[in-house]
């Protein structure tokens, strides 16, 4: 009979929860008796904000994934764009899957090393959070999850005893290593995020189940962690708070993803997207604690055959950044994680099946690590400016109203109040129909401490525009002195010695208002620009009003002897960078270069580290006065002055340099399917011998596992070997294989390709069925049908689901005869050579799969390619198959002063081409997977580090054709991007072991 689906679900859920092989747990789960005590005074929190030595802050954070990103001295350039942001913090995950890829065999070193890592944090002085899972989703192969996961029984991400243990050694060994590099040790490791989205489970499964979530915790305490636990529920649901009892965290987080992933639909906003209960909720859920959001929309992921990250990048772009961004300070939000900041690469298939190479996510810094789009300026703004305003972390919300503050109910202003009338309050402004493109004028209404003033008072109106949103300062400290208000909005401002700097900016043409304190109207005198404003003294003696217009030009005001006020449109505020003097309480405020990483004073020394993508004039707007020297990158700079910065001239001029051409290289090729080649041996392959499997979430169909990880097999591409004597009344060959969406497979009966499977991405699995009367088999005649199947990842899980345990290869089959019987077959099968036992230990257990060319390790740079035919992927192969090309190439790059991204650049076109999948490895590092019918990605950056810039590199690229006719790479090229003149660390080479005879390779 049919059994109905939650049955099984239900049936499923209970057995793998309750029957979990292992035994109990080698911790045992406890009584929960109170909620523990702080276990250092470091970090602590109130119901505001965390304190770090005592120290109120606001934590502005962006995702980093060191793994992505696997040059280790990269890493620093890194952190310092984010620095540069305003921001003062980095959360990252950890991949458990990259360090323990064989049971009980964890490996954290080369670019696995998480100690760099912490050591370029705080030389750049970024805080972190800690995310190390065990689970932690992030669009990777199982959620993170190793493959060998699929052989436990027990439910995972439950309290089952078997998957409880299979994490133990992973969660003591990665703890460890956090805990070591702490604040209380002298890190810079803040906070620590047990799990990750423990929101939502199987419904048949105990949830929410604290006594998992304290485990997970009790391991980390276990390792050395002292530092506050903080959560991250998928939604503002209020679990694991605290108060909730076993396996509440010490601050309540919630993640944020409002306009989802409709990449294809880019400037279409939901209806109903703004989250306008935020605030609401956390008074129900948390109070205690900081209203935090752990992972907030940051750009969007990409699936195969989706629209581009450029697209993704306009989705999640500098108006969203405005509207939904402010909104969330609208909430009152003071620990702020953005989900990404900079999103990498998903080399060596270490993505997961939704995702393809790149990882770029659309976010503000670019996968090449370049900082051009326009999201990256405005989040600055954004940032720098809470980084600057101290009394936004002890205001407190209010409801938002479309009357109260406006006189115009198309207009909504959220107040985010001082809880006294001497400090600063916020007042954030935007549509009512937050996505209408309109324009629409509009008064304020503010209350202040000179009491309610409707703003503008000079008989003029505000403009909003468009999808924008502003934040609306009042009793606004400025060093000492006080901004009555502003309604254009504040970037920041600095003292240096006597003199203040204020920046406050606008959008381009727009009118605006701001009332301060000084001495007289008539002490104001413009220093620079030509537009016009207009000064009025207030009815009080101590404050005036300026009215004026943004304009490009911009223009400086000198109020008295010690403030002056910077007027600039948005654009040019862009150009202006807030930066921290090295050991020194002092910040400089610089204009005009393309990025400011660093400043240090040493005597009478300026010292800048900054980069340059064009030629341009440095202001730097209060310079210490007894400083007369300036180095910029340590190069002596002639320094001017201009108003009042003191200014520089820096001319570049790009340098030089030969690209080769990819197309001129003396290319060579080997066959990388030699086992459709009659008399191949397949003596030494692994024989699909089990009768049975661990594997929960598929059942099993035949009469012996052919599920890839129940061999240890976790990777890439999976290739099977299925042998058989004929009958000679063999009609249909069914076969039912899975590789994750997107992926594809292809069948061979002898050399003879039966069919190819080319994919979609839709689909993660394909039941074929096949006539094979036409090779005409003879009783007693021996075949083999050779199949190959393109493993996409393992799937993220959901809690009790098991979907990371959906098995990768042949799933089932059947060789019918017409004499209503089945032919046996025997099966062979491999992945990537040795499994679990992964020979390429720099690389990882995940890097290469399981073709010919990456079992012999060709993919290595020192390949034996002496005897290869000479041949290009260029030419390509005229019969379906899988052909391996390599070919080496020099580069001579400035790469001590420039930084120059280099990306290889695929032509996809399968009217010319054919079908093809294709893989490209440089110097033995896969940075790029193709699906030619799929798409989107043709260009695949790769960083310096991994590509030698002042040497030889090796690139090698596996070529399959799925279909009659063969496939060919019509035509790629290696692109570099615009150099910048850069003031960034120097670059090291990461260890890129070379080929050597690989013993046991078949």
């Amino acid at each position: 009979m049919r059994v109905p689906l939650l049955l099984v679900v239900a049936i499923h859920a209970l057995l793998s929860y309750g029957f979990g092989t292992g035994g109990r747990p080698d911790a045992m789960i406890w009584d929960f008796a109170e909620k523990r005590a702080p276990a250092q005074d470091i970090v602590t929190w109130d119901s505001h904000s965390l304190f770090v030595h005592g120290e109120r802050v606001m934590i502005f954070s962006g995702e980093v994934h060191p793994f992505r990103l696997p040059v280790p001295s990269l890493w620093i350039d890194v952190f310092q764009k984010v620095r540069a942001l305003g921001f003062n913090c980095v959360s990252f995950y950890v991949d458990w899957a990259l360090l323990e890829g064989k049971p009980g065999e964890f490996r954290a070193d080369g670019v696995f090393d998480l100690k760099p890592f912490f050591a370029a944090a705080q030389k750049a002085g970024i805080y972190l959070l800690a995310r190390p899972g065990p689970y932690i989703n992030a669009e990777v192969s199982g959620g993170g999850f190793p493959g060998w996961l699929q052989q436990v029984r027990g439910a995972l991400r439950t309290a089952a005893p078997d998957f409880l243990n299979a994490t133990n050694n992973y969660m003591s060994s990665i703890c460890k290593i956090i805990a070591d590099a702490q604040i209380t040790n002298g890190g810079p490791v803040i906070l620590l995020q047990p799990e990750n989205e423990y929101t939502s489970a199987n419904p048949y499964t105990p949830f929410p189940d604290g006594s998992y979530m304290e485990y997970v915790m009790q391991q980390a305490r276990d390792a050395g962690i002292v530092v506050p636990f903080i959560s991250n529920d998928a939604s503002a649901s209020g679990h694991n708070a605290p108060g909730t009892g076993v396996g509440e965290v010490d601050i309540y987080g919630h993640d944020g993803y409002p306009l989802g992933f409709d990449c294809a639909h880019p400037t279409v906003w939901p209806t109903n997207g703004l989250p306008l209960t935020y605030r609401s909720n956390h008074l129900k859920q948390s109070p205690s604690t900081p209203y935090s959001i752990v992972e907030f929309q940051g750009g969007s992921f990409d699936p195969w055959g989706g629209w581009g990250f450029e697209q993704c990048s306009e989705l999640v772009n500098y108006e969203f950044e405005r509207v939904f961004y402010k909104n969330n300070f609208a909430a009152g939000v003071t620990i702020y994680n953005l989900y990404m900041i900079f999103g990498g690469t998903n080399w060596g298939n270490l993505g997961h099946p939704g995702g393809y190479t790149s990882y770029d996510y659309g976010s503000v810094i670019k996968e090449d690590r370049t900082i051009t789009r326009e999201k990256y300026s405005e989040l600055k703004l954004e940032a720098t400016f809470l980084q600057s305003s101290p009394g936004y972390l002890t205001a407190t919300p209010g409801n938002r109203s479309t009357s109260i503050y406006s006189d115009n109910p198309d207009v909504t202003v959220t107040p985010v109040l001082a809880n006294s009338t001497n400090d600063a309050s916020f007042f954030i402004v935007r549509h009512t129909n937050y996505t209408t493109f309109a324009s629409t004028n509009y008064r304020l209404i503010l209350p202040t401490s000179q009491g309610i003033l409707t703003v503008p008072q000079l008989n003029r109106t505000l403009t909003l525009n468009g999808r924008d949103s502003k934040v609306v300062v009042t009793d606004y400290d400025v060093q000492g002195t006080k901004l009555l208000y502003s309604t254009g909005e504040v970037f920041t401002h600095v003292k240096q010695e006597n003199r203040t700097v204020l920046i406050i900016y606008a959008g381009p043409g727009e009118a605006n208002e701001l009332a301060i304190q000084g001495p007289s109207s008539s002490s104001v005198r413009k220093v620079q620009g030509s537009a016009d404003f207009q000064v009025t003294s207030s009815n009080s003696s101590d404050y005036f009003i300026v009215n004026w217009t943004a304009h490009p030009e911009g223009f400086i005001l000198q109020i008295g002897d010690d403030v002056v006020v910077y007027l600039l449109d948005r654009n040019t505020a862009y150009n202006y960078w807030v930066t921290n003097v090295a050991n020194t309480t002092s910040k400089l405020i610089i204009n005009g270069p393309y990025l400011v990483r660093s400043a240090s004073i040493n005597a009478d020394e300026l010292h800048i580290k900054a980069d340059f993508n064009k030629s341009t004039t440095v202001e730097i707007l209060n310079l210490p006065s007894n400083v007369s020297k300036l180095f910029i990158n340590d190069k002596e700079t002639a320094t001017g002055k201009s108003g009042l910065a003191t200014v520089a001239n820096v001319s570049i001029t790009a340098p030089q340099f030969t690209i080769p051409k990819l197309s001129d290289l003396a290319w060579k090729y080997i066959d990388s399917l030699p086992e459709v080649t009659q008399g191949y041996n397949d003596s030494m392959w692994p024989t699909a011998n089990k009768y049975g499997t661990d594997n929960t979430y598929q059942y099993l169909l035949a009469p012996v596992s052919t599920y890839a990880s129940d061999y240890g097999f976790h990777t890439g591409a999976l290739v099977y070997r299925g042998h058989f004597n004929a009958t000679g009344n063999e009609q249909t060959f069914s076969l039912w294989t899975s590789g994750g969406t997107g992926f594809a497979s292809s069948i061979w009966i002898d050399d003879y390709l039966l069919s190819s499977y080319t994919g979609n991405p839709a689909n993660e699995s394909y039941q074929g069925n096949y006539d094979v009367t036409g090779p005409g088999f003879e009783a007693g005649s021996e075949h083999v049908f050779t199949v190959v199947v393109e493993s996409m990842g393992l799937n993220e899980d959901g809690i009790g689901y098991d979907e990371m345990k959906a098995p990768r290869g042949i799933l089932g089959w059947r060789l019918a005869t017409s004499k209503a019987t089945n032919t046996p077959i025997t099966w062979k099968l491999t992945g990537n050579l040795g499994g679990e036992d992964y020979r390429d230990r720099a690389r990882g257990p995940l890097n290469e799969g399981g073709l010919f060319a990456e079992r012999q390790g060709y993919h290595l740079p020192g390949a034996p390619t002496d005897t290869w035919e000479s041949h290009s992927p260029l030419e390509g192969i005229g019969l379906p198959g899988i052909a391996f090309y390599s070919a080496s190439f020099d580069l001579n790059l400035p790469s001590d002063e420039w930084d120059i991204p280099l990306a290889f650049s695929f032509t996809n076109n399968t009217e010319t081409s054919g079908i093809y999948r294709a893989q490209l490895y440089v110097n033995g590092w896969q940075f790029g997977k193709i699906s030619s019918n799929i798409g989107p990605q043709t260009v695949f950056p790769v960083p310096e580090g991994i590509l030698n810039y002042n040497g030889t590199n090796y690139v090698g690229i596996t070529l399959w054709a799925l279909e009659q006719g063969g496939a060919k790479i019509p035509a790629f090229e290696l692109v570099s991007g615009v150099p910048v003149w850069t003031g960034r660390e120097k670059v090291e080479l990461v260890d890129s072991p070379a080929w050597s005879q690989r013993e046991g390779a078949y």
